[in-house]
């Protein structure tokens, strides 16, 4: 893997799919190219310039105090503009190209992360908390940003503007320069123990704390309602107050780490300095070393500590971007992939002459993490233009064998769709075949036409009319206002039996040649649920479509050609 975070994303040939880790997510993450070299010696020429004019108005002031002629100040004066520019010039390079080379990593570490998502999406998230993976799409890759802007860039650059300025230091005092090195070091030392004893379990339960705030927040919101309701609001507020301190205890945990290093700091520059003075002193009595030397040898340090200040900071940085890293692998792991199929096969189905639409031999199901089959199926031939009800208890694996259908889950045995194995085509060429009406039909905020169009986006408003017509909808649309009327926030504002209906107007217009409905009549009661599976099927059979009905409760059997049943874990024919 270079930069990004599929690596099975280019596969063709092998169906496994390779869990990310966290170093495949740093990596990814790594700034490269142009942009980031640019910014990092850009960085590197601002914190000289800044150490390079203080040496410079050092001399030029105590230089200047011995009132020599001008000449003799003019190179300094010519430095102290110089070098003042070039600090805010290669500042403003160092923003501007750093800055770009994390938001292209940044792009890259999202898209790799949903590119990971989407395929094992729903099946391999079914154990994902919301808010969790909320803060992983949001804050944790957003963190990912920090580490070239916070971590390697001010390390690196740190470490070359100690360098340069214990070399240039012991062009005029070994001693100096020997006193500077070892306070840079005990400097680097205390600030690493500061932050990887003090603050580094802070760092570690910081981005945990923010998903578990997160969760508490979604929950309190989408519920809140029903939390309201049944007098249990206080009590899930105080679990929100409770996330909320735990963060803030993490958080000020981290600043004393930081607060120790910050100190070192201080500490370690007067030390350089004191070292500085003592050995120069006896220099500048023996005419060795000039005044204006000396002052530079006095206030060189101040400087070189000042771009050492970012030093715990970035190693701060660095634990929560870890952390971060740690998230977004954890996100798409192996025991969340291992039964999800990898998206790879072929992407063009070429049916086989004479074979039935769909035919299931010897299959074993069973549900992502789980070692024992939820479901198996000894044989099973489904014909084009059939109905099928498939009955059986809530939690007997109806929704399983939908599932897998779909290519949500992967299964063992064989299931062909026109004489063609699912495993050997690609999930997206399968779900352009086999459609999914689920349980819970999933609204978008927008209005009943957009809720249609991203099925067949070249449907005319007189296409979408006619489907509505047909799936019973048709004078409730026009009550409504037309295609324009808005049905809500995850459809707040259509009842359960027009949201599904509305997911089997989207089926129709996108002409899977298989329909599968699970558990249609889910919130629908009585004489309703009757008349809405009703509806349901036959719509969809006036279009020709084959149609597996997936249902727990009651349904009259004259609407369909085949009635089979799921017990102990078989599907088996209905009695």
């Amino acid at each position: 893997m270079s930069d990004t975070l599929n690596p099975a994303a280019t596969a063709t040939t092998s169906p496994t799919r390779t869990a990310v880790t966290t170093r495949d997510v740093l990596r990814a993450a790594r700034p490269r190219g142009k942009y980031a070299t640019g910014g990092l010696l850009a960085a590197i020429g601002s914190a000289l310039s800044t150490v390079a004019l203080m040496a410079c108005s050092a001399y030029l002031i105590t230089r200047a105090s011995e009132m020599p002629p001008i000449m003799y100040l003019n190179m300094a004066i010519v430095g102290v503009r110089a070098f003042a520019l070039g600090r805010a010039f290669f500042r403003y390079l160092d923003r501007l190209f750093s800055h770009e080379a994390a938001f292209r990593q940044l792009e890259t570490v999202r898209v790799g992360l949903l590119e990971r998502l989407l395929p094992i999406a729903p099946a391999g998230l079914a154990r994902s908390r919301r808010g969790s993976l909320l803060s992983t799409l949001v804050s944790d890759v957003d963190e990912m940003q920090n580490l070239g802007l916070r971590v390697i860039q001010p390390l690196l650059t740190a470490l070359g503007v100690s360098i340069v300025a214990v070399v240039g230091v012991a062009f005029l005092s070994p001693g100096a320069a020997l006193g500077l090195a070892l306070a840079l070091i005990l400097t680097f030392a205390l600030s690493a123990w500061a932050i990887s004893v003090v603050a580094a379990r802070a760092e570690r339960s910081l981005a945990p704390q923010r998903a578990t705030l997160l969760d508490a927040l979604v929950d309190y919101l989408g519920a809140l309602d029903v939390l309201v309701a049944y007098g249990a609001e206080p009590a899930a507020r105080a679990r929100v107050d409770a996330a909320d301190r735990a963060l803030t205890n993490s958080l000020v945990k981290r600043a004393s780490g930081t607060g120790i290093a910050a100190a070192a700091i201080a500490l370690f520059t007067g030390v350089a300095i004191a070292i500085a003075m003592i050995s120069a002193i006896p220099v500048l009595q023996e005419g060795g070393l000039s005044g204006p030397g000396l002052a530079v040898l006095a206030l060189v340090p101040l400087a070189v500590f000042e771009v050492v200040a970012n030093v715990p900071l970035a190693l701060g940085a660095w634990r929560q971007v870890r952390s971060s890293a740690e998230r977004i692998a954890n996100a798409t792991d192996a025991e969340r992939v291992a039964d999800v199929p990898a998206e790879v096969g072929l992407t063009e189905l070429v049916p086989v002459a004479d074979a039935d639409l769909l035919t299931l031999s010897n299959v074993a199901i069973r549900h992502p993490g789980a070692t024992e089959p939820a479901l198996r199926i000894d044989a099973l031939s489904i014909g084009a233009g059939e109905s099928l009800l498939i009955e059986g208890p809530s939690g007997a694996g109806k929704t399983t064998l939908a599932h897998a259908l779909v290519r949500f889950i992967d299964y063992s045995g064989s299931i062909r769709l026109q004489g063609v194995e699912l495993s050997d085509l690609h999930p997206d060429t399968v779900r352009n075949e086999i459609g999914l009406c689920e349980q819970v039909p999933y609204l978008f905020d927008e209005d009943i036409r957009q809720n249609l169009l991203f099925a067949h986006d070249t449907a005319t408003d007189r296409d979408l009319e006619v489907i509505l017509d047909q799936v019973g909808l048709g004078d409730w649309m026009r009550e409504r206002g037309g295609l324009s009327a808005r049905v809500g926030e995850r459809g707040a504002l259509v009842s359960g039996g027009q949201a599904q209906r509305l997911a089997l107007a989207r089926a129709l217009l996108h002409e899977f040649p298989v329909i599968v409905l699970d558990e249609p009549t889910a919130s629908v009661e009585g004489d309703l649920a009757t008349a809405l599976i009703a509806d349901l099927v036959n719509a969809a059979r006036a279009h020709g479509r084959t149609v597996i009905l997936i249902s727990h409760a009651d349904v009259a059997g004259d609407l369909f050609d085949r009635r089979l049943r799921i017990e102990a874990g078989a599907l088996v024919s209905a009695r």
